[in-house]
């Protein structure tokens, strides 16, 4: 099984969030523990219980990010996909029920961000899309059925009639499921095993 696809724009995207974690975020909120932790007793000191959660939302997400863009494939555009639907294009659809346009870019699963004009690669529309050229049409099977599409237009940069929505950040504060998860959080070991592997992988 081949590595998951993922755009250039979307790598860039995990980099840039694993950047802010590890150089700003982290530093930050482990300070905001170690002063929280000096005050005297922890278990009923808010702030750090806060920020200790806090810490261990960032150390997962930083690992899950790590890992993640290291199984991943970087796909840029290529001159050959010109007219035809290939991963990362841009696709204006019309409904053969209703004659309704939709807009989408078909990307890999992990740069979708919460848009959601945005469909993975595995979806069974982009499966059906992949090879169509404009005036096309295309079935697609879900499990509410089938409906048939026709291709309008196809490009490879965000093209007037492609509305770019706005990125989801994921967010890192602590839920009650957090809170109830206390026991699994990461252990001054693990967060140190994760800083020298992090340091490890910045100069292979």
């Amino acid at each position: 099984m081949g590595k998951p696809y993922i755009t250039r724009a979307g790598y860039d995207i995990l980099h840039k969030e694993l950047e802010y974690l590890w150089n700003e975020k982290r530093p930050d909120v482990t300070q905001k523990v170690s002063w929280a932790a000096s005050l005297g007793d922890r278990s009923e000191n808010a702030d750090y219980q806060y920020n200790k959660r806090l810490l261990a939302q960032i150390d997962r997400r930083i690992r899950y990010l790590r890992g993640c863009m290291n199984k991943l494939q970087v796909v840029d555009y290529n001159a050959q996909q010109a007219g035809k639907v290939f991963f990362g294009a841009y696709v204006e659809l019309e409904s053969d029920d209703d004659e309704s346009i939709l807009s989408i870019r078909i990307v890999g699963g992990d740069e979708i961000f919460g848009r959601s004009n945005y469909i993975s690669i595995d979806s069974p529309m982009a499966k059906a899309l992949l090879g169509k050229s404009e005036g096309d049409d295309a079935t697609v099977f879900t499990p509410k059925g089938q409906k048939l599409w026709y291709v309008n237009k196809i490009a490879y940069k965000c093209p007037d009639w492609f509305e770019e929505q706005e990125i989801k950040d994921h967010t890192l504060e602590p839920s009650d499921d957090d809170i109830a998860k206390d026991e699994q959080e990461f252990s001054e070991v693990d967060s140190k095993k994760l800083e020298q592997e992090y340091l490890k992988s910045l100069i292979k």
